[in-house]
């Protein structure tokens, strides 16, 4: 009945937020994406889907095959697939409802001498259901719903959750085994469980890794890497009865070595030569050690914004956020850095007192050892607690819920452990009132921030004004004011545009995005464009490595020239180009884009081509890039070149994913 209802509750709590639009990272892995808009579902065309998203070098082919089955379905609309991603969550809610069970139970067993209360599992299913319901309305988790393109997230979760769930049924069945093939069937449950997991997890995105880790954890801390007890002949009888023994299954730990261990040392030994790369983070405007301090704030921050959340805090946009430079720069980071370790500590301490609150730290600790270490990710995004925020709600949820202590002389079944989260604790009304308090905030806020989602013009005010320091924000708010404008000067959505357009721009780590925006609009309704305008576009450029938010903006400028919208004077273009080239080693993307301007609008057809061959050479295993060169050499008339460079995408097309672009070539060229 809990379940239920909190599956009700989170349905009703999102619905209105099903009904908006695209946001940010939609367009370049979604919209404007059209591998993931196939115009059938033959094989060709599903494999060019699987293996065309920009996220990742991965392609996290399963998320974008989900993507383009929303789109044969229900084409380009993005309530069909919010909708998607609010029923892989509620399913993801009943899977972490189905292992918060099975956690509960164990838990309760590994306290109680492989006997639980009565009372602890009996309420296991109460204090499960109101884990996954409390997870489920989180405000944190929002973007994991409303955010079509994190679907990569949830959809790895789910996986995820799969695999967790899998394991603890096969550990469940070594441990009951009477039998050695008992023991070895629980065993294969656990290892195809693992395995399978983190496989069909890493095709949706690449936190799925994180798997065994968890997996590890559960066992460390809950299963205490435990044998079968063994079994024994009694002197009397002549039967068997089972002798409890501490010995630890080996097969168990040989397991985590394959699965943890050992990929462990080959991810460090090919990750870490070139996270040492300064080119690794000549995009980023902080270095691997500021990063590490830096996040030493935001796990500490992610636990306040996870429990006690405020629409500020939850802004979506994070780019407004100061990176730390040193213990003191600011205070906030010796004090983060020492609150993690006192979680830590708490986790040590708890293990054995209260194994589920030590395991809800532990996961959700280790859940940020992938994206908040060292990698050069961006430093902040809220969906990176969407498995974390698991880890939190196991750690208070079972204290909260609770029952209350007997009174002092009263017979209880559940008094010899009583410290456990699962069987009786004092103070049960402030217990049940705080409870009841966090999950009314929590739906509140997710409701409301949910109802912004369900309006563009809505979303792009309210989130302007939790981050009003963010360029995002801001930048997303003129944006949006000029596609309601409809590119009409007389609009008063028109006026409305600069002011927050020239607030982004002048913002610290601005992107050039408002720049481009502002010319971009004032182009299209042929409006004069601002000298300020390019000279800030311009320093940006020749001050940092372009990052993907620049290389759009140009792309979109080029694409507005080349079709003619846009009366863009040529000399600033190119003064922009050459700032954005002059770092070393330019991205392939921009350099193809500096090509389709020269090939294009300044009918410079050498430079064109040059720029995309260095394109081609930057990324070889790029198929557009090369598609590019052939179309170029075929248009000089030079067949010769053009079938030399047709040859390296014959080799590429997989499964036919590039059959019509090798038709139109071959056509191209007068090739049968």
């Amino acid at each position: 009945m809990w379940l239920a209802l909190f599956f009700l509750t989170t349905t009703a709590v999102y619905w209105s937020g099903l009904s908006g639009g695209f946001l940010f990272d939609d367009y370049p892995n979604i919209v404007e994406n059209r591998g993931v808009q196939p115009p059938d579902a033959s094989l060709p065309s599903l494999v060019r889907a699987a293996l065309s998203s920009p996220s990742s070098e991965f392609k996290r082919p399963l998320a974008s095959l989900s993507f383009a089955a929303n789109y044969l379905a229900t084409g380009l609309d993005p309530y069909w697939m919010k909708l998607t991603n609010l029923i892989i969550h509620l399913l993801n809610g009943l899977l972490v409802f189905l292992l918060a069970r099975a956690l509960v139970v164990v838990g309760s067993k590994s306290i109680a001498a492989e006997a639980a209360p009565i009372t602890a599992v009996g309420r296991a299913g109460v204090t499960a259901a109101l884990i996954a319901g409390a997870w489920m309305l989180l405000p944190i988790n929002l973007t994991a719903v409303v955010y079509v393109v994190q679907r990569m997230e949830s959809m790895a979760n789910l996986f995820v959750l799969l695999g967790l769930i899998g394991y603890m049924a096969g550990r469940q069945r070594m441990l009951a085994a009477r039998t050695g093939k008992g023991a070895g069937t629980g065993l294969l449950l656990c290892v195809s469980s693992l395995i399978l997991g983190t496989v069909f997890g890493l095709l949706a995105k690449e936190t799925a890794v994180m798997l065994p880790l968890y997996a590890f954890l559960v066992e460390w801390i809950v299963l205490n890497f435990r044998a079968p007890p063994a079994m024994a002949a009694t002197s009397e009888a002549g039967g068997t009865h089972p002798t409890r023994r501490n010995k630890p299954d080996y097969r168990v730990i040989g397991l985590f070595v394959v699965v943890l261990l050992l990929p462990l040392i080959v991810g460090l030994v090919w990750l870490l030569p070139g996270l040492f790369h300064p080119n690794q983070w000549s995009t980023r405007d902080f270095t691997m050690s500021t990063r590490l301090l830096s996040e030493a704030r935001i796990v500490a921050d992610y636990v306040v914004w996870t429990l006690f959340p405020t629409p500020g805090a939850l802004s979506f946009y994070h780019d407004d956020f100061s990176v730390s430079t040193g213990l003191l720069t600011p205070w906030t980071t010796l004090a983060g850095m020492l609150f993690l370790a006192g979680m830590a500590a708490l986790m040590f301490w708890m293990r054995k007192r209260r194994p589920l609150t030590a395991l809800g730290i532990a996961l959700f600790l280790g859940c940020h050892l992938l994206t908040g270490t060292v990698l050069p990710l961006e430093l902040i995004y809220e969906h990176r607690n969407y498995f974390a925020s698991f880890g939190l709600m196991l750690a208070i949820i079972p204290y909260l819920a609770a029952p209350p202590r007997p009174p002092v002389g009263a017979t209880s079944v559940a008094t010899a452990h009583d410290e456990h989260p699962g069987q009786s604790q004092p103070f049960a009304l402030p217990r049940y009132t705080l409870l009841a308090g966090l999950l009314l905030s929590w739906a509140a806020l997710t409701a409301l921030t949910a109802h912004a989602w369900g309006n563009p013009l809505r979303l792009a005010e309210d989130l302007a004004a939790r981050a009003p320091q963010s360029p995002r924000a801001q930048y997303e708010l003129g944006r949006t004011y000029i596609i309601y404008s409809h590119y009409q000067p007389d609009s008063p959505f028109t006026r409305l545009a600069y002011a927050p357009l020239e607030k982004s721009a002048a913002l610290p780590n601005s992107s050039i995005l408002p720049e481009q925006a502002l010319i971009f609009m004032n182009a299209r309704m042929h409006l004069p464009l601002k000298d300020a305008w390019w000279d800030s576009m311009i320093t940006k450029l020749k001050a940092t490595q372009p990052g993907v938010q620049d290389e759009s903006s140009l792309g979109a400028l080029t694409q507005c020239a080349r079709e003619k919208n846009c009366d863009l004077p040529p000399d600033r273009m190119t003064e922009a180009f050459i700032a954005a080239l002059s770092h070393p080693n330019p991205r392939p993307r921009l350099l193809a884009t500096y090509g389709d301007y020269a090939w294009n609008v300044l009918d410079d057809h050498a430079l064109g081509e040059r720029m995309a061959e260095e394109a081609v050479r930057a990324k070889p295993d790029e198929p557009a890039y090369r598609i590019t060169l052939v179309r170029m050499l075929a248009a000089q008339g030079r067949k010769a070149d053009a079938e030399k460079a047709l040859k390296p995408l014959e080799a590429m097309n997989i499964g036919g994913r590039l059959d019509g672009s090798l038709s139109e070539l071959r056509a191209l060229l007068d090739l049968r």
